[in-house]
């Protein structure tokens, strides 16, 4: 069921360690679409950072807390890393998500700065395709104590440190043992990840629709280790067993460090992650465009 949208929270990436070119580019790409939203009958809410990093005025200023619990839409303007930390604080509330892309179209952040009026319109008005992807839930327990926890959209990835050797895993599917691994790492990918970390390091592609993970080794000693898929129903458990300066890293962008014994344990999380792209919106044409498939056709 569509339904238009009145209040719209903006939420840009704002550039602080490039150019002032840069900087302003971004800030003025914020502006315009503020202005834009208004145009079409929105009322804007700023996200806090947002607001402290540009300086625009004229909109409320709301925290995450508050863009969940009264923000209709949230449009987030970046690549697909901005997206990736946004979708995570927002999934508990249900909040849809739209994303515009001022450099490189991403796989989740698919609508081109330059063509946003044109695709944000009719979303503005209930004209969209929904798009649901599902999250990880991943803790790390020392003994019976957790000492860190954290969601992941894209990834959990258990890999060992940059001057080190392989690590040691030991790895279970839903209480049952499964293998030993010996690699630089392991990572635990969702449908939504496939096209990430897991995808360079061989794993498959997942379609979104699918209700799996895919578990790929990262550079295993034995040839004959090779990636798997698996039903998103199963807790996975990773326990490390060998290796020194390991570290699990959730969506690359929150870290643990990992000492032997600890067990990773990645399930599927109790919400998920809801994206609105424009009417006609293809996951095949994604890829097609990412991966630039369609080059040297006739």
């Amino acid at each position: 069921m569509t339904q238009n949208f009145r209040k719209v929270a903006l939420i840009g990436k704002y550039q602080r360690q490039v150019s002032d070119a840069a900087s302003e580019k971004s800030r003025l790409a914020l502006e315009d679409i503020g202005k834009f939203l208004v145009e079409q009958g929105c009322e804007v809410m700023l996200e806090a950072e947002t607001y402290a990093n540009t300086g625009l005025s004229g909109y409320s200023v709301a925290v995450t807390k508050e863009i969940g619990a009264h923000a209709e839409l949230a449009l987030v303007v970046g690549g697909d890393g901005t997206m990736l930390g946004v979708g995570r604080q927002l999934a508990s509330y249900g909040t849809p998500l739209v994303g515009i892309n001022g450099g490189r179209l991403g796989f989740i952040t698919d609508i081109a700065l330059e063509d946003y009026q044109c695709a944000l319109a009719p979303i503005l008005h209930g004209d969209y395709e929904e798009d649901v992807r599902p999250m990880m839930h991943a803790r790390v327990m020392r003994g019976e104590e957790c000492v860190y926890e954290a969601l992941a959209l894209n990834d959990v990835v258990v890999n060992r440190g940059s001057t080190s050797g392989m690590v040691e895993l030991r790895v279970e599917v839903g209480g049952v043992f499964v293998s030993n691994q010996r690699a630089d790492g392991l990572i635990v990918a969702s449908p939504t990840g496939s096209t990430a970390y897991a995808l360079s390091a061989g794993g498959p592609m997942l379609h979104p629709a699918l209700r799996g993970w895919v578990l790929v080794p990262i550079a295993p000693h034995t040839l004959s280790n090779r990636p798997i898929v698996l039903p998103d129903s199963s807790e996975i458990a990773i326990e490390v067993v060998g290796g020194r300066d390991m570290s699990a890293n959730f969506d690359m962008q929150s870290l643990a460090t990992l000492l032997h014994g600890d067990r990773i344990l990645v399930k599927r999380a109790e919400h998920s992650v809801r994206f609105l792209h424009p009417r006609g919106w293809s996951y095949f044409a994604t890829l097609r465009k990412k991966l630039r498939w369609n080059e040297g056709s006739s």
